[in-house]
């Protein structure tokens, strides 16, 4: 099998760190490895595959000679923004974990289950673009129920753990409800999020945009179109809860009109679907949650109903680890597709 020269940019990262797992647990064929990051974290090191890297700075010259076949890029937009253009100059494919090239016209955002064919488009820039951790696990569900009946509109609701906030989320997290627990909860500062994150949701997920959504809804209407190349309706309402780990939906789907909704048949398209697992027995308690979905590389779905007034409306609740299914599971299986077209050729 031939091997391939990997950089990771944001390597002492939440999503570095879990690339290399990742790509560990896979036996991603690396020939040799690149960590880098910002000269903060260089010099530090991290281990993959019982082997110690240094962590090298991030600058315009680094991939100069060094035959980086595959960049990972998950260290913010602005740092996307620099410095991609220079691994892909210097011949890599570049797989972007950030919202920087989205929604650019001459780069292809995928998710391998749902538009691998697009990955084929990513010569013409250099660059995939990983979607929105919220936007993946959605259209996992989307994608066979779409195939199945035909979506007219969805409206979503999301559950979005701290952990989208990065390692500074997680620690708020922790150090507030320990204040709690030591009755100083009300001195306890909130830097990651806008108010205190401790037992408390906050309806608002990035800046406010004109038309009173905000940013990562917008992300979420708009990516669901470029990946599924359709024109549905999508409205989206995005929460953050005091949940580590693994992002919760509530999805309502209405389908075209004239459709008698099957329940029996959409679980059964979810369950054939890759990469998504099925867990709805309500009657014993059996349904996703952020428990289960943890450090797994499966969308969940459950509650999956019928509307009790239209027969063409669904209503199901998904649940992902985004720190993974989100993030860097999504971009290893983009990887692994490239390659294996990449080998094709």
């Amino acid at each position: 099998m031939k091997r391939y020269n990997v950089a990771v940019v944001g390597a002492s990262g939440a999503v570095g760190e879990e690339l290399f797992r990742i790509l560990e647990e896979r036996e991603f064929p690396v020939a040799n490895l690149l960590p880098l990051a910002s000269a903060r974290s260089a010099g530090e090191e991290i281990e993959f595959n019982s082997k110690k890297y240094r962590i090298e700075e991030l600058t315009p010259t680094v991939f100069d000679g060094r035959d980086i076949d595959i960049a990972f890029f998950s260290a913010g937009g602005s740092i996307s923004a620099q410095f991609a253009k220079y691994a892909v100059q210097s011949g890599a494919v570049v797989i972007d974990n950030t919202s920087h090239f989205r929604m650019d016209p001459q780069v292809p955002l995928v998710v391998p289950e749902v538009n691998p064919e697009d990955i084929e488009l990513w010569e013409e820039s250099g660059v995939i673009a990983n979607p929105n951790c919220s936007t993946i696990q959605m259209v996992h569900a989307l994608k066979p129920l779409d195939d199945l009946y035909g979506i007219k509109r969805v409206d979503v609701s999301t559950y979005q753990a701290v952990s989208g906030a990065g390692k500074q989320g997680m620690e708020e997290l922790v150090r507030q409800m320990q204040d709690f627990f030591a009755f100083k909860l009300d001195e306890s500062e909130a830097k990651a999020f806008p108010y205190r994150i401790a037992l408390n949701v906050i309806p608002q997920i990035d800046i406010p945009q004109p038309n009173g959504y905000t940013k990562e809804e917008m992300k979420m209407v708009n990516e669901t179109a470029k990946i599924m190349h359709t024109n549905f309706a999508v409205s989206a309402t995005c929460v953050r809860v005091p949940v580590l780990r693994s992002h919760s939906e509530s999805i309502t789907i209405t389908f075209k009109d004239g459709v008698d909704v099957s329940v029996q048949d959409a679980r059964e398209a979810l369950a054939n679907f890759e990469n998504v697992k099925v867990i709805d027995d309500i009657e014993h308690g059996e349904y996703p949650m952020p428990t289960i979905a943890t450090d797994t590389d499966y969308t969940y779905v459950g509650r999956i109903r019928k509307d009790t007034f239209s027969p063409n409306i669904l209503h199901l609740w998904v649940v992902a680890d985004q720190v993974r299914v989100g993030a860097a599971t999504n971009s290893v299986r983009i990887a692994q597709k490239w390659i294996r077209l990449h080998n094709e050729k």
